[in-house]
């Protein structure tokens, strides 16, 4: 997979939230996004994600234009901001009902992701009786569980003690290993720095510096 921002600018409500921002993405690559609070990491996410079209610039996907060839990327797994989930159902209940939507996946490939973030598959528990670390390998396993070519995270390692981060970034390499293009923030700049092979410097906005492993 190969994702171009080309002059990418966006714009909400007369503020400036990304400023002419340009960069490659490809495929068996972990990219780093970092920055303070509300410099636009978040924003870049969702753009590259096709959940927002850029105010002016273009986003290319394979190819493709963002908006006009394509919607969205093909094989997109995805964690934004906190993860959302029916509360009465179990994590694996939760995870059946989206695979359904794409019919991807079996049943035992939604218990092995459950499995690969710490989770067990058979807990009976309802999502709204799971901590605030239950809930982010949950959101995680969503992400992961289709094999997607493109995995967007944003502070995967919220919420998480020691093991669950090591249990975290061990799954993170996988993923990069396997070929996936993975996109991540995280508020530990030490972890971020050990996953990620492009570290992507954001301030107001702009992509101020970028440096390569």
């Amino acid at each position: 997979m190969e994702i171009i921002i080309d002059h990418a600018t966006k714009i909400i409500r007369k503020a400036t939230i990304l400023s002419d921002v340009s960069y490659r993405f490809t495929s068996g690559h972990v990219y780093g996004l970092q920055g303070p609070n509300g410099c636009g990491k978040t924003m870049l996410m969702r753009l590259i994600a096709g959940l927002i079209r850029p105010t002016n610039g273009t986003v290319y996907i394979d190819g493709a234009e963002l908006g006009k060839g394509t919607d969205f990327p093909s094989s997109l797994g995805l964690l934004i901001e906190n993860p959302a989930f029916l509360p009465n159902y179990t994590g694996l209940d939760n995870l059946k009902l989206l695979a359904r939507l794409r019919d991807r996946i079996t049943i035992q490939q939604i218990s092995q992701a459950i499995e690969d973030v710490g989770l067990e598959p058979s807990d009976r528990r309802k999502y709204r009786k799971y901590s605030l670390g239950m809930k982010q390998r949950l959101g995680i396993a969503s992400a992961i569980m289709e094999q997607p070519d493109l995995i967007i995270l944003d502070e995967p390692t919220n919420a998480l003690d020691d093991k669950g981060v090591t249990q975290i970034c061990a799954l993170i390499r996988r993923e990069r290993e396997r070929g996936a293009l993975i996109v991540l923030t995280c508020h530990d700049a030490s972890i971020l720095t050990s996953l990620s092979d492009e570290i992507i410097v954001i301030s107001n906005g702009c992509i101020e510096r970028t440096s390569v492993k």
